[in-house]
Protein backbone atom coordinates (compact mmCIF):
# COMPACT_ATOMS: atom_id res chain seq x y z
CA UNK A 1 0.00 0.00 0.00
CA UNK A 2 2.60 2.57 1.06
CA UNK A 3 5.02 1.81 -1.76
CA UNK A 4 2.25 2.52 -4.28
CA UNK A 5 1.31 5.75 -2.52
CA UNK A 6 4.94 6.82 -2.36
CA UNK A 7 5.31 6.27 -6.09
CA UNK A 8 2.21 8.33 -6.76
CA UNK A 9 3.44 10.98 -4.37
CA UNK A 10 6.79 11.23 -6.10
CA UNK A 11 4.96 11.94 -9.35
CA UNK A 12 2.53 14.46 -7.91
CA UNK A 13 4.88 16.65 -5.87
CA UNK A 14 4.74 20.18 -7.25
CA UNK A 15 8.12 21.86 -7.08
CA UNK A 16 8.81 25.56 -6.64
CA UNK A 17 11.19 27.28 -9.07
CA UNK A 18 14.74 25.93 -9.00
CA UNK A 19 16.13 29.19 -7.64
CA UNK A 20 13.99 28.75 -4.55
CA UNK A 21 14.65 25.02 -4.34
CA UNK A 22 18.40 25.64 -4.17
CA UNK A 23 17.89 27.61 -0.96
CA UNK A 24 15.50 25.26 0.83
CA UNK A 25 15.85 25.54 4.61
CA UNK A 26 17.02 22.71 6.81
CA UNK A 27 14.34 21.71 9.32
CA UNK A 28 14.74 20.38 12.86
CA UNK A 29 11.56 19.59 14.80
CA UNK A 30 12.02 18.92 18.51
CA UNK A 31 9.21 17.80 20.79
CA UNK A 32 9.01 17.12 24.51
CA UNK A 33 6.88 14.38 26.05
CA UNK A 34 4.45 15.87 28.63
CA UNK A 35 6.07 19.28 29.17
CA UNK A 36 3.43 21.83 30.10
CA UNK A 37 3.28 25.46 29.01
CA UNK A 38 4.54 26.64 32.38
CA UNK A 39 7.35 24.08 32.75
CA UNK A 40 9.83 26.62 31.39
CA UNK A 41 12.00 29.20 33.07
CA UNK A 42 11.02 31.79 30.48
CA UNK A 43 7.35 31.24 31.28
CA UNK A 44 7.95 32.04 34.91
CA UNK A 45 8.38 28.65 36.56
CA UNK A 46 9.74 29.39 40.04
CA UNK A 47 12.04 26.37 40.25
CA UNK A 48 12.85 24.65 36.94
CA UNK A 49 16.09 25.66 35.21
CA UNK A 50 15.96 25.86 31.42
CA UNK A 51 18.74 28.27 30.38
CA UNK A 52 19.01 27.02 26.78
CA UNK A 53 15.28 27.17 26.12
CA UNK A 54 15.21 30.59 27.80
CA UNK A 55 18.03 31.85 25.58
CA UNK A 56 16.29 30.77 22.38
CA UNK A 57 12.97 32.21 23.56
CA UNK A 58 14.74 35.56 24.08
CA UNK A 59 16.41 35.46 20.67
CA UNK A 60 13.82 33.90 18.34
CA UNK A 61 10.06 33.75 17.73
CA UNK A 62 8.08 32.76 20.79
CA UNK A 63 4.49 31.51 20.58
CA UNK A 64 2.61 32.14 23.79
CA UNK A 65 -0.66 30.70 22.44
CA UNK A 66 0.45 27.43 20.89
CA UNK A 67 -1.66 24.28 21.20
CA UNK A 68 -1.24 20.57 20.77
CA UNK A 69 -3.84 19.02 18.48
CA UNK A 70 -4.75 16.55 21.22
CA UNK A 71 -4.35 16.25 24.99
CA UNK A 72 -2.23 13.06 24.80
CA UNK A 73 0.91 12.04 22.98
CA UNK A 74 0.41 9.75 19.96
CA UNK A 75 -2.42 11.80 18.45
CA UNK A 76 -0.42 15.03 18.55
CA UNK A 77 2.55 13.32 16.92
CA UNK A 78 0.29 12.21 14.06
CA UNK A 79 -0.89 15.81 13.66
CA UNK A 80 2.70 17.01 13.27
CA UNK A 81 3.41 14.54 10.48
CA UNK A 82 0.15 15.05 8.56
CA UNK A 83 -1.27 18.52 9.25
CA UNK A 84 -4.58 16.80 10.05
CA UNK A 85 -6.53 16.31 13.22
CA UNK A 86 -5.30 12.92 14.49
CA UNK A 87 -8.79 11.42 14.69
CA UNK A 88 -8.83 11.50 10.88
CA UNK A 89 -6.14 8.80 10.95
CA UNK A 90 -7.85 7.05 13.91
CA UNK A 91 -5.01 7.97 16.26
CA UNK A 92 -7.35 8.60 19.16
CA UNK A 93 -5.20 7.78 22.17
CA UNK A 94 -1.70 6.82 23.25
CA UNK A 95 -0.23 3.88 21.37
CA UNK A 96 -2.66 3.96 18.42
CA UNK A 97 -1.08 3.34 15.03
CA UNK A 98 -1.27 5.98 12.35
CA UNK A 99 -2.81 4.57 9.19
CA UNK A 100 -0.14 4.01 6.53
CA UNK A 101 -2.46 5.64 3.97
CA UNK A 102 -1.67 9.00 5.57
CA UNK A 103 0.90 11.06 3.66
CA UNK A 104 3.56 12.46 5.98
CA UNK A 105 5.78 15.50 5.88
CA UNK A 106 8.78 13.14 5.69
CA UNK A 107 7.41 11.51 2.54
CA UNK A 108 6.71 14.81 0.82
CA UNK A 109 10.03 16.43 1.73
CA UNK A 110 11.86 13.22 0.88
CA UNK A 111 10.32 13.26 -2.60
CA UNK A 112 11.45 16.89 -2.90
CA UNK A 113 15.09 16.01 -2.26
CA UNK A 114 15.36 16.24 1.51
CA UNK A 115 17.20 13.71 3.65
CA UNK A 116 14.87 12.66 6.47
CA UNK A 117 15.58 11.28 9.93
CA UNK A 118 13.63 10.41 13.07
CA UNK A 119 15.30 10.20 16.48
CA UNK A 120 13.67 9.32 19.79
CA UNK A 121 10.08 8.49 20.69
CA UNK A 122 7.91 7.20 17.83
CA UNK A 123 4.66 5.89 19.39
CA UNK A 124 2.76 5.81 16.10
CA UNK A 125 2.93 2.12 15.39
CA UNK A 126 6.06 0.02 15.58
CA UNK A 127 9.84 0.33 15.34
CA UNK A 128 10.36 -3.21 14.06
CA UNK A 129 11.43 -4.36 10.64
CA UNK A 130 8.59 -5.20 8.28
CA UNK A 131 5.99 -3.04 9.99
CA UNK A 132 3.86 -0.82 7.72
CA UNK A 133 3.87 1.83 10.43
CA UNK A 134 7.52 2.10 11.42
CA UNK A 135 9.37 5.38 10.77
CA UNK A 136 10.92 4.03 7.56
CA UNK A 137 7.53 3.13 6.15
CA UNK A 138 6.36 6.66 6.93
CA UNK A 139 9.12 8.37 4.98
CA UNK A 140 12.20 8.52 7.20
CA UNK A 141 15.48 7.50 5.56
CA UNK A 142 17.30 7.06 8.86
CA UNK A 143 15.85 6.41 12.29
CA UNK A 144 16.89 5.59 15.81
CA UNK A 145 13.55 5.25 17.54
CA UNK A 146 11.69 3.95 20.59
CA UNK A 147 8.29 2.31 20.69
CA UNK A 148 7.14 4.76 23.37
CA UNK A 149 8.79 7.06 25.89
CA UNK A 150 12.28 5.92 26.79
CA UNK A 151 14.74 6.55 29.57
CA UNK A 152 18.46 6.78 30.28
CA UNK A 153 20.63 3.95 28.87
CA UNK A 154 17.77 2.94 26.58
CA UNK A 155 17.57 0.25 23.93
CA UNK A 156 16.46 1.91 20.69
CA UNK A 157 15.75 0.64 17.19
CA UNK A 158 18.15 1.64 14.42
CA UNK A 159 16.11 0.98 11.30
CA UNK A 160 14.66 -2.10 12.99
CA UNK A 161 17.80 -3.39 14.71
CA UNK A 162 17.82 -3.06 18.49
CA UNK A 163 20.88 -1.30 19.90
CA UNK A 164 21.83 -0.83 23.55
CA UNK A 165 22.87 2.77 24.22
CA UNK A 166 24.35 4.56 27.22
CA UNK A 167 23.62 8.07 28.36
CA UNK A 168 20.95 10.53 29.45
CA UNK A 169 17.81 9.90 27.42
CA UNK A 170 17.50 13.25 25.64
CA UNK A 171 21.15 13.12 24.61
CA UNK A 172 20.60 9.72 22.99
CA UNK A 173 18.22 11.33 20.49
CA UNK A 174 20.20 14.54 20.09
CA UNK A 175 23.53 12.79 19.51
CA UNK A 176 21.99 10.60 16.80
CA UNK A 177 20.37 13.65 15.22
CA UNK A 178 23.65 15.54 15.29
CA UNK A 179 25.42 12.68 13.48
CA UNK A 180 22.69 12.79 10.82
CA UNK A 181 22.84 16.59 10.54
CA UNK A 182 26.63 16.63 10.23
CA UNK A 183 26.47 14.10 7.41
CA UNK A 184 23.81 16.00 5.48
CA UNK A 185 25.58 19.31 6.06
CA UNK A 186 28.79 17.94 4.58
CA UNK A 187 26.82 16.61 1.60
CA UNK A 188 25.15 20.04 1.14
CA UNK A 189 21.77 18.34 1.22
CA UNK A 190 18.70 19.87 2.89
CA UNK A 191 17.35 17.76 5.72
CA UNK A 192 14.40 17.15 8.00
CA UNK A 193 15.42 15.91 11.44
CA UNK A 194 12.59 15.00 13.84
CA UNK A 195 13.82 14.74 17.44
CA UNK A 196 11.20 13.52 19.90
CA UNK A 197 12.34 13.32 23.52
CA UNK A 198 11.01 10.79 26.03
CA UNK A 199 11.05 13.36 28.85
CA UNK A 200 9.58 14.47 31.15
CA UNK A 201 7.15 11.53 30.88
CA UNK A 202 6.98 9.48 34.08
CA UNK A 203 8.49 7.58 35.71
CA UNK A 204 11.05 10.34 36.11
CA UNK A 205 14.70 9.32 36.23
CA UNK A 206 16.97 12.35 35.89
CA UNK A 207 20.71 12.20 35.42
CA UNK A 208 22.63 12.86 38.64
CA UNK A 209 24.03 16.21 37.45
CA UNK A 210 20.55 17.46 36.60
CA UNK A 211 18.72 16.41 39.74
CA UNK A 212 21.59 17.78 41.87
CA UNK A 213 20.38 21.26 40.90
CA UNK A 214 17.17 20.59 42.84
CA UNK A 215 18.57 19.19 46.08
CA UNK A 216 16.24 21.45 48.06
CA UNK A 217 13.15 19.95 46.43
CA UNK A 218 11.18 16.81 47.24
CA UNK A 219 12.69 13.64 45.76
CA UNK A 220 9.99 13.24 43.09
CA UNK A 221 10.44 16.86 42.02
CA UNK A 222 14.21 16.45 41.81
CA UNK A 223 13.64 13.75 39.22
CA UNK A 224 10.89 15.64 37.36
CA UNK A 225 12.65 18.99 37.18
CA UNK A 226 15.93 17.21 36.48
CA UNK A 227 14.46 15.54 33.38
CA UNK A 228 13.38 18.94 32.03
CA UNK A 229 16.86 20.33 32.64
CA UNK A 230 18.32 17.27 30.91
CA UNK A 231 16.19 18.06 27.86
CA UNK A 232 17.36 21.64 28.06
CA UNK A 233 21.04 20.62 28.09
CA UNK A 234 20.54 18.31 25.11
CA UNK A 235 18.63 20.99 23.22
CA UNK A 236 21.44 23.44 23.94
CA UNK A 237 23.96 21.02 22.43
CA UNK A 238 21.79 20.59 19.33
CA UNK A 239 21.38 24.34 18.84
CA UNK A 240 25.08 24.96 19.42
CA UNK A 241 26.08 22.29 16.90
CA UNK A 242 23.84 23.80 14.22
CA UNK A 243 25.63 27.10 14.75
CA UNK A 244 29.09 25.50 14.72
CA UNK A 245 28.33 23.77 11.41
CA UNK A 246 27.66 27.16 9.86
CA UNK A 247 24.08 26.27 8.87
CA UNK A 248 22.16 28.20 11.51
CA UNK A 249 21.09 31.02 9.18
CA UNK A 250 18.91 28.82 6.99
CA UNK A 251 17.87 26.17 9.52
CA UNK A 252 14.41 26.14 11.08
CA UNK A 253 14.68 24.90 14.67
CA UNK A 254 11.19 24.45 16.11
CA UNK A 255 10.49 23.29 19.65
CA UNK A 256 7.20 22.36 21.30
CA UNK A 257 5.52 19.67 23.43
CA UNK A 258 3.05 16.93 22.62
CA UNK A 259 0.37 17.86 25.16
CA UNK A 260 -0.30 19.78 28.32
CA UNK A 261 1.74 19.24 31.44
CA UNK A 262 1.60 16.80 34.30
CA UNK A 263 1.05 19.45 36.99
CA UNK A 264 -2.01 21.67 36.99
CA UNK A 265 -0.18 24.51 38.69
CA UNK A 266 2.14 24.96 35.70
CA UNK A 267 -0.16 23.85 32.88
CA UNK A 268 -1.03 27.37 31.75
CA UNK A 269 -4.76 26.82 32.06
CA UNK A 270 -7.56 24.72 33.51
CA UNK A 271 -6.63 21.09 34.26
CA UNK A 272 -3.65 19.29 32.66
CA UNK A 273 -2.62 16.48 30.29
CA UNK A 274 -5.63 14.46 29.11
CA UNK A 275 -8.05 17.38 29.10
CA UNK A 276 -9.52 19.48 26.28
CA UNK A 277 -9.52 22.44 28.63
CA UNK A 278 -6.59 24.83 28.20
CA UNK A 279 -4.23 23.05 30.60
CA UNK A 280 -4.34 19.88 28.52
CA UNK A 281 -3.63 21.58 25.19
CA UNK A 282 -1.55 24.72 25.71
CA UNK A 283 2.15 24.02 25.22
CA UNK A 284 5.43 25.93 24.96
CA UNK A 285 6.66 26.71 21.45
CA UNK A 286 9.68 28.59 20.11
CA UNK A 287 10.97 28.83 16.55
CA UNK A 288 14.33 29.99 15.25
CA UNK A 289 15.12 30.75 11.60
CA UNK A 290 17.60 33.63 11.33
CA UNK A 291 17.13 33.95 7.56
CA UNK A 292 13.55 35.06 8.20
CA UNK A 293 13.39 36.01 11.88
CA UNK A 294 15.82 38.91 12.25
CA UNK A 295 14.89 40.05 15.74
CA UNK A 296 13.34 38.41 18.79
CA UNK A 297 9.58 38.54 18.90
CA UNK A 298 6.66 37.21 20.95
CA UNK A 299 3.61 36.60 18.78
CA UNK A 300 0.01 36.58 20.01
CA UNK A 301 -0.81 34.31 17.05
CA UNK A 302 -2.89 31.31 18.06
CA UNK A 303 -1.22 28.24 16.50
CA UNK A 304 -1.40 24.47 16.64
CA UNK A 305 0.70 21.40 15.93
CA UNK A 306 -1.49 20.75 12.84
CA UNK A 307 0.09 23.93 11.42
CA UNK A 308 3.60 22.46 11.34
CA UNK A 309 3.01 20.37 8.19
CA UNK A 310 1.53 23.11 5.96
CA UNK A 311 4.10 25.60 7.23
CA UNK A 312 7.00 23.33 6.28
CA UNK A 313 5.56 22.66 2.83
CA UNK A 314 5.25 26.41 2.35
CA UNK A 315 8.78 27.25 3.46
CA UNK A 316 10.29 24.39 1.42
CA UNK A 317 8.36 25.45 -1.67
CA UNK A 318 6.65 22.10 -2.26
CA UNK A 319 3.08 20.87 -2.32
CA UNK A 320 1.26 17.62 -2.97
CA UNK A 321 -1.49 17.56 -5.58
CA UNK A 322 -4.90 16.15 -4.59
CA UNK A 323 -4.07 16.51 -0.94
CA UNK A 324 -6.47 15.20 1.69
CA UNK A 325 -8.25 17.79 3.83
CA UNK A 326 -5.88 19.63 6.16
CA UNK A 327 -6.79 21.20 9.48
CA UNK A 328 -3.65 23.29 9.76
CA UNK A 329 -2.56 26.53 8.11
CA UNK A 330 0.82 27.84 7.03
CA UNK A 331 2.45 30.01 9.67
CA UNK A 332 4.97 31.44 7.21
CA UNK A 333 3.23 34.86 7.23
CA UNK A 334 3.55 34.85 11.02
CA UNK A 335 7.19 33.83 10.84
CA UNK A 336 7.81 36.69 8.43
CA UNK A 337 6.06 39.08 10.80
CA UNK A 338 3.05 39.93 8.65
CA UNK A 339 0.24 38.05 10.45
CA UNK A 340 -0.42 37.79 14.18
CA UNK A 341 -4.11 36.88 14.15
CA UNK A 342 -5.51 33.50 13.18
CA UNK A 343 -8.48 33.57 10.84
CA UNK A 344 -9.13 29.82 10.64
CA UNK A 345 -10.68 28.33 13.81
CA UNK A 346 -9.18 25.28 15.52
CA UNK A 347 -11.16 22.12 16.25
CA UNK A 348 -10.44 19.57 18.99
CA UNK A 349 -12.06 16.21 19.67
CA UNK A 350 -11.05 13.72 22.34
CA UNK A 351 -13.11 10.55 21.96
CA UNK A 352 -14.14 8.88 25.22
CA UNK A 353 -15.12 5.31 25.98
CA UNK A 354 -11.78 3.78 25.09
CA UNK A 355 -8.27 3.99 26.45
CA UNK A 356 -4.96 3.83 24.68
CA UNK A 357 -2.71 0.89 23.89
CA UNK A 358 -0.16 0.10 26.56
CA UNK A 359 3.38 -0.09 25.23
CA UNK A 360 6.23 -0.85 27.63
CA UNK A 361 9.07 0.29 25.40
CA UNK A 362 11.78 -0.97 27.75
CA UNK A 363 10.39 -4.51 27.71
CA UNK A 364 9.54 -4.50 24.02
CA UNK A 365 13.00 -3.31 23.06
CA UNK A 366 14.68 -5.77 25.44
CA UNK A 367 12.71 -8.60 23.83
CA UNK A 368 13.73 -7.41 20.37
CA UNK A 369 17.40 -7.14 21.34
CA UNK A 370 17.33 -10.65 22.82
CA UNK A 371 15.61 -12.17 19.79
CA UNK A 372 17.98 -10.56 17.31
CA UNK A 373 20.97 -11.65 19.37
CA UNK A 374 19.63 -15.20 19.05
CA UNK A 375 19.46 -14.79 15.28
CA UNK A 376 15.76 -14.36 14.57
CA UNK A 377 13.23 -11.58 14.07
CA UNK A 378 10.04 -11.59 16.13
CA UNK A 379 7.01 -11.73 13.85
CA UNK A 380 4.06 -11.11 16.16
CA UNK A 381 1.43 -9.44 13.95
CA UNK A 382 0.03 -7.46 16.85
CA UNK A 383 3.43 -5.85 17.49
CA UNK A 384 4.20 -5.28 13.82
CA UNK A 385 0.73 -3.72 13.37
CA UNK A 386 0.34 -5.52 10.03
CA UNK A 387 -3.35 -4.65 9.83
CA UNK A 388 -2.87 -0.92 10.38
CA UNK A 389 -4.19 -0.02 6.91
CA UNK A 390 -7.54 -1.74 7.43
CA UNK A 391 -10.64 0.40 7.80
CA UNK A 392 -12.02 -1.58 10.71
CA UNK A 393 -15.05 0.42 11.71
CA UNK A 394 -17.58 2.89 10.37
CA UNK A 395 -18.31 5.82 12.67
CA UNK A 396 -21.64 7.66 12.89
CA UNK A 397 -22.01 11.02 11.20
CA UNK A 398 -24.60 12.34 13.64
CA UNK A 399 -23.15 11.40 17.03
CA UNK A 400 -19.70 12.49 18.25
CA UNK A 401 -19.08 10.96 21.63
CA UNK A 402 -16.39 12.64 23.68
CA UNK A 403 -15.15 16.10 24.47
CA UNK A 404 -14.81 18.37 21.46
CA UNK A 405 -14.15 22.10 21.26
CA UNK A 406 -14.09 24.91 18.73
CA UNK A 407 -11.65 27.77 19.23
CA UNK A 408 -12.46 30.87 17.19
CA UNK A 409 -10.44 33.91 18.16
CA UNK A 410 -10.74 34.52 21.88
CA UNK A 411 -13.78 32.27 22.20
CA UNK A 412 -13.85 28.56 22.93
CA UNK A 413 -16.99 26.45 22.69
CA UNK A 414 -16.97 23.02 24.35
CA UNK A 415 -19.24 20.16 23.33
CA UNK A 416 -19.27 17.23 25.78
CA UNK A 417 -21.28 14.19 24.67
CA UNK A 418 -21.51 11.13 26.87
CA UNK A 419 -22.16 7.57 25.71
CA UNK A 420 -25.89 8.04 26.28
CA UNK A 421 -25.98 10.87 23.70
CA UNK A 422 -26.41 13.58 26.33
CA UNK A 423 -24.69 16.78 25.19
CA UNK A 424 -23.48 19.67 27.36
CA UNK A 425 -22.28 22.97 25.87
CA UNK A 426 -19.88 25.42 27.54
CA UNK A 427 -18.54 28.75 26.30
CA UNK A 428 -15.51 30.66 27.55
CA UNK A 429 -13.79 33.93 26.69
CA UNK A 430 -10.18 32.73 26.86
CA UNK A 431 -8.73 36.24 26.58
CA UNK A 432 -10.21 37.19 29.94
CA UNK A 433 -10.63 33.71 31.42
CA UNK A 434 -7.62 31.49 30.72
CA UNK A 435 -8.75 29.12 33.48
CA UNK A 436 -12.17 28.60 31.85
CA UNK A 437 -13.87 29.30 35.15
CA UNK A 438 -16.94 31.23 33.98
CA UNK A 439 -19.22 29.39 31.56
CA UNK A 440 -20.99 31.97 29.39
CA UNK A 441 -23.02 29.54 27.25
CA UNK A 442 -26.32 30.53 28.85
CA UNK A 443 -25.48 34.17 29.50
CA UNK A 444 -27.70 36.84 28.05
CA UNK A 445 -26.36 38.06 24.73
CA UNK A 446 -24.31 34.93 23.95
CA UNK A 447 -26.99 32.80 22.26
CA UNK A 448 -26.12 34.06 18.79
CA UNK A 449 -22.40 33.40 19.32
CA UNK A 450 -23.07 29.90 20.62
CA UNK A 451 -25.26 29.04 17.64
CA UNK A 452 -22.73 30.42 15.16
CA UNK A 453 -19.92 28.40 16.72
CA UNK A 454 -22.09 25.27 16.87
CA UNK A 455 -22.84 25.65 13.16
CA UNK A 456 -19.11 25.62 12.46
CA UNK A 457 -18.12 22.86 14.89
CA UNK A 458 -20.73 20.31 13.82
CA UNK A 459 -19.74 20.13 10.10
CA UNK A 460 -16.10 19.89 11.17
CA UNK A 461 -16.89 16.91 13.42
CA UNK A 462 -18.75 15.25 10.55
CA UNK A 463 -15.77 15.88 8.27
CA UNK A 464 -13.43 14.24 10.77
CA UNK A 465 -15.76 11.26 11.12
CA UNK A 466 -15.82 10.86 7.32
CA UNK A 467 -12.02 10.75 7.37
CA UNK A 468 -12.17 8.14 10.14
CA UNK A 469 -14.39 6.08 7.83
CA UNK A 470 -11.70 6.14 5.15
CA UNK A 471 -13.34 8.57 2.72
CA UNK A 472 -10.08 10.50 2.20
CA UNK A 473 -8.25 7.52 0.74
CA UNK A 474 -8.48 6.33 -2.89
Amino acid sequence: MKSFLAAVLALTITMAPLAVMADQPNIVLVMADDQGWGDMGYNGHPVVKTPHFDAMAAEALRFDHFYSAAPVCSPTRASVLTGRHPNRATVFKWGDSMRPQEVTIAEILGAAGYATGHFGKWHLGSVRKGSPVNPGAQGFDEWLSAENFYDNDAILSREGTAVQLKGESSFLAVDAAIEFIQKQSQAKKPFLAVVWFGSPHGPHRAADEDKALYADQAKKDQEFFGEITGMDRAFGKLRRTIAELGIRENTILWYTSDNGGLKEESSGGRMKKGSVYEGGLRVPAILEWPAKIHAPRVTPMMANTVDIYPTLLDVAGVAADDEAVLDGISLLPTIEGDVDKREKPMGFWDIVGRGGTGMNSDQMMTDLLTAQAEGHEPDEPELLRLDAAKIKKQYPLDSFVGHSAWRDGDWKLHRIEDENDKVVWELYDIASDQMEAKDLAKEAGQAERVEAMKSALMPWLESVARSMNGEDYP
